[in-house]
């Protein structure tokens, strides 16, 4: 079929350029080693940042394990002189933790779903697609990323609640089938790294406009939609704005309201330590989340697709 001769045609069109050598890789841009001490130097400081980015979670989870009296001392210990694993049970238990960790990750899941689909779609029109005043249309996409969120704050309100939507879960996951305008400009300009021929050719061979966007653009992409998914995830996992507006009932609250209410609750009396616990919990989501898709993560925000 067209559709794999063009595929293997591009694959081949860099071959007569030279290969770079595996024992080129960590050489300078002029071919020439760097010395053994530079080297080093650039290990130390990347081995400092990392220790300066790590020391807030560290310090989190070392608070979370120690006893009230052990984080009231001072100077504050380094490692806890006794591990109580205990904090994490009390701190789940003493509000309805896994309730607002479901209404959560219901959120996340439904955002991040329609967050990929509709912006993927949008992208693949303004990039893939030659249309009559398309590039006009996006400058207007784009000019939507200067409206701040309070000017759209109280009209969305109204709206939602005329519909009669306040305090269910649409308010915060309908917005998120529209696509939106960086996530949009992100992944258009990912698309237009796609070789025109090989989109030509798949029309030539009788491919719609779905296959080509679903078969062929959307494996290629797959980095610059790997970040929008990883950006919806961390940016709805934390909303706090959204749930306070439009949620009321305690049963369908996140956990960005929930950590509020503990800590308004027992604003007289905090028991830090299970705070940290509480808010270890939070975040560990998403540090797997980060880990676990860091390499498409770092390569969708190099944008590069095809070489």
């Amino acid at each position: 079929m067209a559709i794999n001769t063009v595929s293997t045609g591009t694959q081949n069109l860099g071959s007569g350029a030279p290969l770079k050598s595996r024992s080129n890789y960590g050489r300078n841009p002029d071919g020439s080693r760097p010395s053994a001490l530079s080297a080093w130097i650039s290990r130390l400081v990347m081995l400092i940042v990392l220790l300066l980015f790590s020391l807030p979670l560290y310090w989190m989870l070392i608070s979370a394990l120690k006893t009230p009296e052990e984080l009231a001392q001072f100077p504050p210990t380094l490692f806890p002189t006794e591990l109580r694993w205990q904090n994490f049970s009390d701190a789940v238990t003493i509000m309805p933790f896994w309730t607002f960790f479901r209404n959560t990750a219901f959120i996340t899941i439904c955002v991040v779903v329609f967050s990929v689909v509709s912006n993927f779609i949008v992208a693949y029109g303004f990039a893939c697609i030659d249309w009559p005043g398309r590039n006009k249309v996006f400058f207007i996409v784009l000019a939507t990323l200067f409206l701040p969120f309070p000017v759209t704050l109280i009209p969305m309100f109204d709206m939602w609640a005329g519909l009669g939507f306040v305090n269910t879960f649409v308010p915060l996951i309908a917005p998120a089938l529209f696509a939106g305008g960086f996530f949009t400009f992100l992944l258009r300009q990912f698309m237009l790294q796609t070789p025109r021929d090989m989109l030509d050719a798949a029309r030539v061979d009788g491919a719609s406009e779905w296959t080509i966007a679903w078969r062929i653009v959307f494996p290629t992409a797959r980095p610059a939609v790997t970040v929008i998914a990883i950006f919806s995830a961390v940016g709805t996992w934390n909303d706090f704005m959204g749930p306070l507006i439009y949620l009321q009932d305690q049963s369908k609250q996140t956990l960005s309201i929930g950590m509020q209410v503990f800590r308004s609750v027992n604003s007289q009396d905090i028991q830090f330590n299970l705070l940290m616990a509480a808010s270890f919990l939070v975040l560990l989501p998403l540090v797997i989340l980060f880990f676990l898709f860091q390499r498409y993560f770092i390569s969708g925000i190099t944008l590069g697709g095809f070489k």
